[in-house]
């Protein structure tokens, strides 16, 4: 049991650091080379082939078609509505930010279990919660449209419903694991995504100029950097977590995304070095810790 946790971890630390380069090789691409809904739908479609294959390969699983139905539609509202906002967000705010509203993800995961799973609630855990949601409105209402970020507001509240949505996959998925194959929730929660996806382009249309004639390869090999690597590696790797590591703590792994994507961002000029942001990412990682030492101390 032990080698499992440090493989957790190990995933979860290859799974986190290539979705901080995520975040910047979609700011390259959103929305010149794709529009956001586009890029949603080929990362949707593109995993749920990937894992239906990759499911060829591996050990058959069992679950009941009701579990089926249950991850399909985790997929559909939840895997997809993260992408469906935080694509569309990333296009209109700066990678730093975004990775921002990641690290919320520790304060949704534990309010969703007070909410629906009745864990207990402190005074410590409350004022973790209350700065950590401070220093989310602090980015949200100081960060101003510029040439790096075309309506950074929008984006930002984008962002943040975002990482609401994948604290409720991280919530819903951990506890489904519990009964099914790692691969088999994979392949249906992608179908659900990839189905929604669909629905949607037929709307909204498919707009990927990435893929004209003559080809630009420097747009296309990083949409296949994005495609490969942290849409379907690092999803392979986060239900590995998931079944061995607490959701709490795979969501706090979720700081290697605001790590990286800051480094790159600004080594590559991506984003600009500001004070309010520094100060807003004080306040989220002082949150998680309040809230972290409150449950550590109830388990002493």
């Amino acid at each position: 049991m032990k080698n499992k946790i440090t493989e957790a971890n190990i995933c979860m630390i290859i799974s986190k650091t290539l979705s901080g380069l995520n975040m910047n090789a979609l700011k390259y691409l959103l929305p010149v080379w794709i529009t956001p809904l586009s890029g949603a739908t080929l990362r949707c479609v593109f995993a749920a082939i990937a894992f239906w294959i990759i499911g060829i390969f591996t050990k058959p699983e069992t679950s009941t078609a009701k579990e089926k139905v249950y991850l399909f539609l985790l997929g559909a509202l939840g895997i997809y509505g993260f992408m469906f906002f935080y694509l569309i967000g990333l296009s209109k705010t700066t990678p730093v930010s975004s990775s921002i509203f990641s690290s919320l993800e520790p304060i949704w995961v534990f309010i969703l279990a007070v909410v629906f799973f009745k864990e207990k609630i402190t005074g410590m855990k409350i004022t973790g919660i209350l700065i950590g949601l401070g220093g989310a409105l602090l980015c949200i209402l100081t960060q101003k449209s510029d040439d790096l970020a075309a309506d950074a507001f929008t984006g930002n509240v984008l962002c943040l419903m975002s990482s609401f949505a994948y604290a409720i996959y991280l919530v819903i998925s951990n506890r489904i694991l519990s009964k099914v194959g790692i691969m088999t929730m994979l392949k249906y929660t992608f179908t659900g995504a990839a189905f929604s996806a669909l629905i949607v382009s037929a709307f909204t249309g498919f707009d990927a100029r990435v893929f004209t004639l003559p080809l630009h390869w420097t747009p296309f090999l990083i949409l296949m950097f994005v495609l490969i690597f942290p849409t379907v590696i690092s999803y392979l790797l986060v239900p590995i977590g998931l079944k061995y590591l607490s959701t709490t703590l795979v969501a706090i792994y979720g700081y290697l995304i605001l790590i990286v994507a800051t480094i790159v961002s600004l080594s590559i000029g991506q984003d600009r070095f500001s004070w309010t942001q520094l100060f807003a990412i004080l306040l989220i990682c002082s949150s998680v810790y309040f809230v972290e030492i409150a449950e550590s101390k109830e388990k002493i």
